[in-house]
């Protein structure tokens, strides 16, 4: 009855068009009524022990960074650097995409200010060209949903968080995912875009591709400055946002001068927007999520699933398959925010490794943004690129396909994911990772 009592106040809110965060307030007060121990006094206690957390803090400044990038000319710069190497190929547009999208993602993490910057500078040179525009804003969109996988990003701070799993780690284990993405997608584009007849860009030049380089030099080393601190230790996650944010401010107001004083107060007025609607939502959540707790809906969740304990691999591919489906009814955040309480007892209860599950988790809320009707990215995309929402559907659907099939490949192989992470933190070499990777050779 509990768990009816969560699912009817929350999805009834959400129905009647309550928004999210509010909704989880309303959820967290009928459970309190429901198991008769309401109290204003924990409301109000647990919305600001919800944000009132030190790691939060690197949200709003990761926000920031991707804000001051798009701003200052830094995103511009890794799309040029991209052309110049793989413009030239047939289809090379699409190809351009997936490299500047993986580079992006290492730096901004944010799939909606990424896939709005790929679409606003790729899209009308694809139209140009004579790209299929449906499939080209599919592709932007598959793309633009990299960013929450590689890091750094904001999902894995906020699911580390909420899961109380280190996010350093979260950060280290997420590169090899998102590169599988990104690969993913190379092979679809490849299929989809074989035979169409689009003009095709002419061969960089060596000394225009140096050029290229040389003009995006200090926006492409922004990734390796970032994960370099994180990895060695010597920055935290949050104090590297704080870097990245004033290594974009610096760039694009003295090294590239395409940020203007005058831009400042938009740039820092849009990521405050974006900052305050995740943390309300962060702080929300903390009142269901104790209340979960208090009404023992994880146990009673577990009891349901007590013969696949088992069996963590049948076990995750139920629990990706809810993911999916939730996704396409739920934004992002609260997605994660919602299902991580109820969802990590049963991980730990299986011996599922916290940290190769958080990353299933976020790459799985990550393909929801491109599921339907929900779909942030889908509407982003949509709108820069000026094609309906049922022709980018259209467009989108070989790329969910190919980042879908990863996923479950990556259920399947776990390894793949966690043998990266011990390279990564120096408990393995380079060979004992490929080893348990492809144990076959």
């Amino acid at each position: 009855m509990t768990v009816a009592v969560f699912l009817l106040s929350l999805c009834g809110a959400m129905a009647i068009g309550v928004p999210v965060a509010f909704s989880l307030v309303l959820c967290g007060l009928a459970l309190m009524l429901y198991m008769g121990i309401f109290d204003s006094q924990i409301v109000a206690l647990k919305l600001i022990e919800g944000a009132d957390n030190y790691q939060l803090l690197a949200l709003p400044f990761f926000l920031l960074a991707g804000e001051l990038m798009n701003a200052g000319g830094l995103s511009r710069r890794i799309i040029n650097f991209a052309i110049s190497l793989v413009g030239h190929f047939p289809g090379g547009l699409g190809y351009v995409v997936i490299l500047a999208a993986l580079i992006l993602a290492s730096i901004s993490g944010s799939a909606a200010a990424d896939t709005a910057a790929l679409a606003s500078i790729l899209i009308p040179m694809m139209r140009k060209a004579n790209y299929d525009m449906p499939r080209s804003a599919g592709l932007i969109a598959s793309g633009g949903i990299i960013a929450p996988v590689i890091p750094p990003s904001g999902g894995y701070i906020i699911f580390g968080v909420a899961a109380n799993v280190s996010i350093t780690q979260l950060f280290l284990a997420g590169i090899f995912p998102g590169i599988l993405m990104g690969l993913s997608l190379v092979i679809a584009w490849a299929i989809v875009a074989r035979h169409d007849k689009v003009a095709t860009m002419p061969r960089a030049t060596g000394v225009e591709r140096v050029k290229a380089f040389r003009d995006g030099f200090f926006a492409l080393v922004m990734p390796a400055i970032i994960l370099g601190c994180i990895k060695f230790g010597w920055a935290t996650p949050t104090e590297a946002a704080v870097f990245a944010a004033a290594y974009a401010l610096f760039c694009g107001m003295v090294i590239y001068r395409e940020l203007k004083p005058s831009q400042l107060y938009g740039v820092f007025l849009m990521a405050a927007k974006t900052t305050a609607v995740v943390m309300f939502l962060v702080a929300a959540a903390l009142i269901s999520a104790w209340l979960i707790t208090q009404a023992n809906i994880p146990a009673e969740m577990g009891a349901l699933l007590e013969g696949l304990k088992d069996n963590p691999t049948l076990l995750l591919v139920i629990m990706m398959a809810l993911v999916v489906l939730v996704g396409t009814a739920l934004d992002f955040a609260p997605t994660v925010l919602i299902l991580t309480p109820i969802l990590m007892p049963l991980v730990r209860a299986a011996g599922i490794n916290e940290v190769y599950f958080g990353v299933l988790f976020i790459m799985n809320n990550a393909i929801g943004l491109i599921t339907p009707p929900v779909g942030i990215v889908l509407n982003v995309v949509s709108g820069v690129a000026r094609v309906s929402m049922g022709r980018v559907i259209r467009g989108v659907a070989p790329f969910f396909v190919a980042q879908t099939s990863v996923l479950f490949l990556l259920v399947l192989l776990p390894q793949w994911v966690i043998a990266p992470l011990q390279w990564l933190r120096g408990r393995s070499s380079f060979g004992e990772m490929i080893q348990a990777m492809f144990p076959f050779f």
